[in-house]
C-alpha cells in the first residue's frame, strides 16, 4: 500500500462569509448621549454646595462614655477635627496637631 502525498489532507476551506449577527455598519458609541439625555442637565448629587452643617451620623454615639475626662476631651477634639475637615480617618500628623491645639506639649 502506498501513500499519495500529493493529495491534500484537509478539504479546502469555504470562502469566508460573516455570520448574520456581525454587521459591517459602525455602531453607536455607548458614551454618546441620546437626544433625551441631552435635554436635561446632569445633577451631581455626590457633592453639596452648602457648607458642612457640623453634624454627622455616628455609629457609636456613646463611645466616649467610659473614658476618663482627658481621653474624652481628646476623642471629642479628634471627632470635631474630622467633621470640620471631612475626614473619616486621620494621620498621625493630624492627631499630633489636634493634641498640640489642646495645649499638650512634650
Amino acid at each position: 500500500m502506498s501513500l499519495d502525498l500529493s493529495a491534500p489532507l484537509l478539504p479546502s476551506p469555504a470562502p469566508f462569509s460573516s455570520p448574520d449577527f456581525i454587521t459591517t455598519q459602525p455602531r453607536k458609541s455607548s458614551n454618546q448621549a441620546s437626544p433625551s439625555q441631552t435635554d436635561s442637565p446632569v445633577v451631581d448629587r455626590r457633592t453639596s454646595r452648602e457648607p458642612a452643617k457640623g453634624f454627622e451620623r455616628r455609629q457609636f454615639g456613646s463611645s466616649h462614655a467610659n473614658l476618663t475626662p482627658e481621653a474624652a476631651e481628646l476623642a471629642i477634639a479628634i471627632d470635631q477635627y474630622k467633621l470640620e475637615n471631612r475626614r473619616r480617618y486621620i494621620t498621625c500628623e493630624e492627631m499630633l496637631m489636634v493634641i498640640t491645639k489642646l495645649g499638650y506639649s512634650r
